[in-house]
């Protein structure tokens, strides 16, 4: 009988106080958020998500939680929330501020000024064709000891002009006890077609052997592979002859200032002369061998030897007049250049 009572004044008692509003719904363990509007519910940036471990952030909605401030939120204390059902694309990311640049002065733009003082000129690649320049070498001026006597000799070049356009002179020969045997002068104009070779022509004038001879010459001049210096020209004289030279020469440097130059030359003749003791084809050759030393660069005394012989018809010359159609010398003599 007492309970039939209270059943009725329990009921009338959970009636009052849900129109009173203040009637707590007492779920057995779990609370039920899905009821619950969050913005009815101000979040303190010290409060924590631990005592709420039965939370279930899966039927939340985030759509309405436009008052929630995420910076002061206490990620650490989260253990139990359920990411993954969370509804992100409803979230209102417009609010978060953009990291800002700080700006830096542009590059100026590169200018022809800037490229002129960055990378001057150097000195010596100048192209001064404009200019008149000059230069002697006396490749050898040597004294020979030769099975006939005593030998001065000479090899001499030189040329006078611009970068491009230069008119060279060359001059070789030699006397022996003081009669001059051998002498010739070449006069060419040379005009650069690389930054190592020039093409030359002009012409060569023959003192002796004999009566003077004149040549037209033309060819090719300069600097071949590891710095070998090279020349090969080509000669037509009087009556239809012909002839052909080549030389080379090659600087060793031992030390800065100790220079061993191997040096060679080939001469060839169209047809025989025996008026000038040339026979057809390889004439002679001569190689030699020279050990400098430079006490300054325009000023080297040097010693050496030198081997030179004769071939063919122009040998046969050689033995007719009594003479030795090879020879080996030593020489001593200086090299200077201006």
């Amino acid at each position: 009988m007492l309970n039939s009572l209270a059943r009725p004044s329990l009921l009338a008692l959970g009636v009052a106080l849900g129109m009173l509003g203040t009637a707590p719904s007492f779920a057995a363990g779990a609370m039920d958020h899905s009821a619950m509007g969050h913005d009815a519910m101000p979040m303190d940036s010290g409060s924590s998500h631990d005592s709420m471990p039965d939370m279930d952030h899966s039927t939340m909605d985030h759509g309405s939680m436009q008052g929630m401030d995420h910076g002061t939120m206490d990620h650490g204390s989260m253990q139990g929330m359920d990411h993954g059902a969370m509804d992100h694309s409803t979230m209102n990311h417009s609010s978060a501020e953009a990291p800002t640049t700080t700006s830096r002065t542009p590059i100026p733009v590169l200018t022809d000024a800037d490229r002129q003082a960055a990378f001057p000129p150097l000195g010596g690649h100048q192209m001064h064709d404009s200019a008149i320049n000059s230069f002697l070498l006396l490749d050898q001026l040597e004294y020979q000891d030769a099975d006939e006597g005593s030998t001065l000799a000479w090899d001499a070049s030189g040329w006078i002009g611009g970068d491009i356009n230069r008119l060279w002179i060359r001059s070789e020969g030699e006397r022996t006890n003081g009669v001059t045997e051998d002498a010739e002068l070449q006069l060419l104009y040379g005009r650069s077609v690389s930054p190592w070779w020039d093409v030359v022509a002009g012409v060569r004038q023959d003192f002796k052997p004999e009566s003077p001879q004149t040549w037209a010459a033309f060819g090719v001049q300069g600097m071949a592979l590891y710095d070998f210096e090279a020349e090969a020209t080509a000669f037509i004289g009087e009556n239809g002859q012909t002839a052909a030279r080549l030389e080379g020469d090659y600087d060793i440097l031992l030390t800065n200032r100790l220079i061993l130059q191997p040096t060679a030359e080939a001469n060839f003749y169209g047809k025989n002369d025996p008026e000038r003791g040339v026979g057809s084809g390889l004439a002679n050759t001569e190689v030699g061998l020279r050990l400098r030393y430079e006490i300054v660069r325009q000023f080297a005394p040097y010693i050496g030897i030198t081997w030179n012989r004769s071939y063919g018809k122009t040998a046969d010359f050689v033995r007719d007049e009594g003479g030795d159609v090879d020879e080996a010398r030593f020489v001593a003599g200086i090299r200077m250049w201006f």
